[in-house]
């Protein structure tokens, strides 16, 4: 019996033990299920979300199209008022399928070709070009400087001498031959690495160009695939990714084996480099896209609009599920900008600008032109620009700038006009006041002398003017003294941003006419525009508020913002203050008058019209003080008619190789783009087309 109840209690342990174990092994199950549960539902949920998602939902997010930027066009119908500078366009990335490639000898040629010929052939011309002119620039600073008669006939026989080299028959074989042996190598270069990509068995893809324009793309497609009809280009079109015959019965593809392309909507500049320095252009900051420089990168969030999405939820073959519901979001498109600039004025600006800078030899330059009531601007153009289609092949990133409002320089005489009004403003000074020209001053006993190192005797306001003289300006300053000389300095916004809607704008540099009280040295090298600096745009708008019987405006590049809906935000003028009175401005237009008629502005006179300017020869500081032997900036500014401005203008020349002062470099640009303008805007001349116009 005991036997028994012993195996009974035995047995009943066991149960119980396999009992224990089994609610053992539920409860760690249901441990792990909720433990999964929390990690499924609370400690990973946005991951095990977002996998589900990918599975069941599309999303898509929308780009918006980018806002345009126009300007004044010439046309006078109602749908042409306007030009696009800067919009959208679909390009090309074409791409190769090694595996597919037959020809690839072949079709790298042909990438050559379409792609890569021209821009190799006007390389390689520029190195022969620079070769040359850096020969001719050797021998003549091998004469030294050219001080006297005897000189410059030595000059011009360097140069007459080279231009025959340059002309003789034998030489100009032998360059072509070295010009052919170059391109020929540069191609060679290019066609192997063509050839690297295309041949490569097995390869499914490689990027081959980037951005091809869809007439280029057809012109590719053409020449590799030798259709029948004898197709033109206007025979094809492009229809998503293939390119389609039409006007020849049934539509039809024109393929080339192994060869694909995709569109994409890229920014399209369509004047090129015209405006450049204005505009900017889309380049990437890290992986996202946005304005970089000028307009684009200032207005950039105006510009690029906002994104939109979609999302749909789909079945389990992937397909979308339309009776749905459905989340969507739209894009909103970017801004449109209308900018204040002529489209005529602003193309004819930077062509002469352009063409000047390599008739002088110089670095570069500047013109800007502004509308004297408003201070809008009707161009600005600098030189070196760039073209904003390609401004990855820019390899001096200072390009970008824009030297307009950016780059700094002392104005040099140009700001003795100013000076002058200051002198006339508090009634000091009459164009007939005379004083003694020494042909120096001594100041803490530093010298100061004109810059033609004479002593001209008693001289009138007016003379110091057309004479552009050092001591006259000094004399000039010293009637209202250095302190409220500095104070008009500022009111004439030098110091300062003008605030135009641009990226990158320089205040300049009177840092040694803010302290009180003002050196008397500092004044008076700063009344001949030394020891300071000023920017192109500060010095344009100074004159227009001397062209504007006193009163500055604000400069200003967008005339409206138009949103999507049609929404319009207008620009009006801002006035920034009266800097002169109207009485002193009418005085000093007349002396300015007499600057072009009889002083070294003559240049830039214009035959049938009173022309109101200044020069400015200004030297370029040296980095441990002093000046740059040798280098000088060209400035000059004016306005026309002198009695009734229709325009405000500043010309600047950096460092021209083969003329000292502004009167044979800016002066001419001046008058060139006056006489331009007045003709452009059809205004009736004042006088005898032949009268005081030397």
């Amino acid at each position: 019996m005991s036997f028994w109840k012993k195996r009974q209690s035995s047995s009943d342990k066991i149960n119980n033990s396999r009992i224990n174990l089994i609610i053992a092994i539920i409860f760690l199950l249901a441990g792990a299920i909720i433990y999964k549960l929390i990690d499924l539902q609370i400690l990973n949920y946005d991951l095990y979300y977002s996998l589900a998602a990918d599975q069941q939902q599309i999303y898509n997010l929308l780009n918006p199209n980018r806002g345009r930027i126009f300007i004044q066009n010439d046309v006078t119908s109602a749908d042409n008022q306007l030009y696009p500078i800067a919009t959208n366009k679909n390009f090309a990335l074409l791409f190769a399928v090694p595996k597919d490639i037959k020809e690839a000898d072949k079709i790298s040629e042909q990438l050559y070709i379409t792609f890569k010929k021209e821009k190799i052939e006007k390389e390689v011309e520029e190195i022969f070009k620079k070769q040359d002119d850096d020969e001719l620039k050797a021998q003549l600073k091998a004469l030294g400087e050219v001080k006297d008669e005897a000189g410059k006939l030595k000059e011009a026989e360097v140069i007459a001498r080279h231009q025959a080299l340059l002309a003789d028959k034998t030489f100009k074989e032998l360059r072509q031959v070295k010009r052919e042996a170059e391109i020929n190598l540069r191609k060679k270069e290019i066609v192997d690495a063509y050839l690297k990509k295309l041949d490569k068995p097995g390869d499914i893809y490689e990027p081959l160009e980037q951005k091809v324009d869809e007439e280029v793309l057809k012109k590719f497609y053409l020449a590799l695939s030798q259709p029948a009809d004898n197709l033109k280009i206007e025979d094809l079109e492009i229809d998503g990714n293939t390119i389609v015959i039409k006007n020849h019965g049934k539509e039809k593809e024109l393929k080339i084996g192994g060869i694909g392309f995709s569109e994409s909507s890229f920014r399209f500049y369509p004047e090129g480099n015209i405006g450049s320095n204005i505009l900017g252009f889309i380049g990437y900051v890290g992986d996202k896209q946005q304005g970089r420089y000028g307009l684009e990168e200032f207005f950039d969030q105006e510009l690029a609009g906002s994104p939109g999405s979609i999302k749909v939820e789909r079945d389990a073959r992937g397909y979308p599920i339309i009776i749905n519901d459905r989340e969507y979001n739209k894009a909103n498109d970017g801004s449109d900008l209308i900018l204040t600039i002529n489209r005529s004025i602003q193309f004819m600006a930077c062509q002469k600008l352009n063409e000047a800078v390599a008739k002088h030899g110089a670095d570069g330059g500047s013109v800007i032109i502004l509308e004297p009531e408003t201070g809008a601007v009707l161009a600005m153009c600098s030189n070196p620009d760039y073209n904003g289609n390609d401004y990855k092949d820019v390899k001096n990133i200072k390009v970008f700038t824009n030297p307009a409002i950016f780059s700094q320089y002392e104005p040099g005489s140009i700001f003795k006009v100013l000076t002058m009004a200051m002198a006339l403003d508090q009634e000091k000074v009459t164009p007939q006041t005379t004083y003694n020209d020494t042909g120096q001053v001594v100041i803490s006993k530093y010298k100061i002398e004109n810059s033609d190192h004479k002593a001209n005797g008693t001289q009138t306001m007016t003379e110091v003017l057309e004479k552009s003289l050092n001591t006259g300006a000094i004399f000039a300053m010293r009637s209202i003294g250095p302190d409220l000389f500095s104070e008009y300095v500022k009111k004439f916004g030098f110091g300062e941003k003008t605030g135009i809607e641009l990226n990158g704008e320089s205040k300049g540099d009177i840092k040694n006419l803010v302290k009180k009280p003002v050196g008397e040295l500092y004044a008076a090298t700063a009344s001949f525009g030394q020891g300071m600096a000023a920017t192109p745009i500060q010095i344009a708008s100074a004159f227009q508020a001397l062209a504007n019987n006193g009163v500055m405006m604000k400069p200003y590049i967008v005339k409206e913002i138009v949103r999507p809906d049609g929404a319009k935000i207008e620009t009006k003028p801002k006035t920034v203050g009266r800097v002169i009175s109207e009485k002193a401005a009418a005085i000093l237009g007349g002396m300015m008058v007499n600057v072009v008629e009889n002083g070294h502005g003559q240049k830039a006179g214009v035959k049938g019209y009173y022309v109101a300017g200044k020069t400015g020869t200004a030297q370029v500081p040296a980095k441990n003080g002093g000046y740059q032997a040798g280098a000088h900036i060209g400035s000059f500014a004016g306005f026309a008619p002198a009695d009734n401005p229709k325009f405000v203008m500043l010309v600047r020349i950096d460092q021209p190789r083969d003329v000292e002062w502004a009167e044979s470099s800016a002066a001419p640009l001046f008058g060139e783009l006056a006489e331009y303008m007045l003709n452009y805007w059809q205004v009736p001349k004042e006088r005898n087309a032949n009268e005081n116009i030397k």
